[in-house]
């Protein structure tokens, strides 16, 4: 091969390098999170019942997963590129594009720009509500990513403010379906700190795997903060407040419900035990479809929820009846 083919053709596969690198820190793998979304679709559905079924639902279910799509993708390319000299330091995110200079800033921020603003267009068409719930969505990843906010590296408020996008998510799953529902706030609540419990663990996983507390600072500014200690005990008060505030959802909305809480909690330790497995799929929620006990349990919970939702049992009303006299008026 001579000198000048040799050139081109390693133009064209540094060119195709490039293009791949702005390709992958859109991060489209992490689109299985969009599965938070689905109970959002399918709790109003239960209320509304067949009369919601249309071919504008189906066109707002379509439209409104592309928007949330393209609005996440952004948020995780600004990611990328805030991270770069901090994924440097951790052993496997280092490998990621932006963290091995493959990106040009400028380029990337423009594609951070562009995919929020297709994902607003696709927003707006939806409906007011939706496009508020997804300019939220992507506000939300500015201010955990962007100084001197960044909440990404203030201790509890990386997970707290990380996992709003769960409630966010539901949020724009319910207004694919309706604006007409005001979504019950206890739901809300519960779905954030089931969020806070899962980011949570990530973090202990994170912390565990790296075993150095000054390089996990490093790493992560938060983790400057956190022992396993103490990363634990906040998991214990999200999975709690998470449970409390379904229980008033449950009470509430739909008693049939507290059946498929011992199914939760079992799901719950299986993901609790995965954080302590090394390499664990916990930090990286997008891998956790190889976990097939997670899997299946999550199935049948969905399955069961779902199933709750529309069939009455009218015997679990008659057990879980009020038995204290109620005060006189």
């Amino acid at each position: 091969m001579t000198s000048t083919n040799t050139a081109l053709h390693d133009h064209g596969r540094s060119w195709k390098t490039h293009a791949t690198a702005y390709f992958q820190i859109m991060r489209l793998d992490h689109s299985i999170k969009n599965i938070f979304v689905l109970p959002g679709i399918v709790v109003p559905l239960s209320v509304l019942g067949t009369s919601a079924y249309s071919v504008h639902l189906l066109r707002n279910l379509l439209v409104g997963f592309i928007a949330t799509t393209l609005i996440a993708c952004s948020n995780y390319v600004l990611n990328e590129l805030l991270d770069a000299d901090f994924d440097r330091l951790h052993p496997t995110k280092k490998t990621r594009p932006a963290a091995q200079g493959l990106v040009s800033p400028p380029i990337a921020y423009a594609q951070w720009l562009l995919m929020m603003c297709a994902g607003m267009a696709f927003a707006a068409s939806i409906g007011f509500h939706f496009a508020f719930a997804a300019a939220t969505l992507w506000i939300m990843g500015c201010i955990y990513n962007i100084p001197p906010v960044r909440t990404k590296d203030r201790v509890y408020l990386d997970v707290l403010t990380e996992s709003i996008n769960n409630p966010l998510r539901m949020l724009l799953g319910w207004y694919m379906v309706t604006a007409a529902l005001i979504p019950p706030i206890s739901l809300l609540i519960c779905y954030w700190m089931a969020g806070c419990y899962l980011m949570a663990l990530k973090r202990f996983s994170e912390y565990r795997e790296i075993g150095d507390p000054k390089l996990a600072g490093a790493y992560r500014k938060s983790f400057l903060h956190y022992t396993e200690q103490s990363l634990l005990v906040s998991v214990t008060f999200y999975a709690s407040a998470s449970m409390l505030f379904f229980g008033a959802f449950i009470m509430r909305y739909r008693l049939e419900l507290i059946l498929v809480l011992p199914l939760i909690a079992l799901m719950m330790s299986t993901y609790f035990a995965l954080a302590f497995k090394p390499h664990s799929a916990v930090q990286h929620p997008e891998k956790l479809y190889r976990e097939p006990v997670l899997m299946i349990e999550a199935v049948v919970v969905s399955v069961v929820m779902i199933a709750l939702l529309y069939v009455n049992i009218p015997i679990v009303g008659r057990i879980f009846s009020a038995t204290l006299p109620t005060a006189a008026h």
